[in-house]
């Protein structure tokens, strides 16, 4: 039990505003194109990014068959309560580019879906580690699964994190059917 109250560390607030696209055109255009063509499309931003991707911060750096990298600044509000870069922040954006680089080896017609996920944190991302960047790529890539791995490092080089993914590939439903996912 807490006798007294702790003092006010409020810091003055600051405010982040940010700004989507409808995700609908997004996925159908994801839908309509072979996996690199779309995500080409995305790093040259004739398509704008998905809604998580611009909430987090995150910018394409560089997309080619099988490979996927990434960048999202280890900004303050992407931190936990430790004043560290929130796990999740890190956790999404190692998914996002293994996914991608997933992606951009699918023709028109076919799609993903994370099965799993394992990650492994080597040191935190604080304010100080700058620019963090991510690169996925593609282990294995076949008729209805796909690995992939990914490292995150800091502006520094330094690695910040490491992680791998088991992808579920399939074909995609025809247009106005509904989706594997319900």
């Amino acid at each position: 039990m807490i006798d007294e109250a702790p003092p006010n560390t409020h810091a003055p607030s600051r405010r982040r505003t940010v700004e989507w696209a409808d995700p609908r055109p997004i996925a159908a255009a994801g839908q309509s194109l072979a996996g690199i063509d779309f995500l080409r499309a995305l790093l040259a931003e004739k398509i704008p990014a998905p809604p998580a991707i611009q909430l987090l911060g995150i910018a394409f750096v560089s997309v080619d068959p099988g490979t996927v990298s990434m960048r999202m600044p280890a900004a303050e509000y992407l931190f936990n309560p430790l004043g560290s870069v929130h796990g999740g922040s890190l956790a999404t954006l190692l998914d996002s580019v293994m996914g991608c680089a997933v992606h951009s080896t699918l023709p028109v017609g076919r799609g993903y879906t994370t099965l799993e996920f394992k990650m492994n944190f080597l040191r935190a991302a604080t304010g100080r580690s700058g620019l963090l960047t991510a690169t996925g790529q593609v282990i294995h890539s076949g008729r209805q699964q796909a690995v992939a791995e990914g490292r995150l490092s800091d502006e520094s080089g330094r690695l910040v994190a490491t992680a791998s993914t088991t992808c579920l590939v399939f074909d995609l439903p025809e247009v106005g059917k509904q989706g594997p996912t319900g």
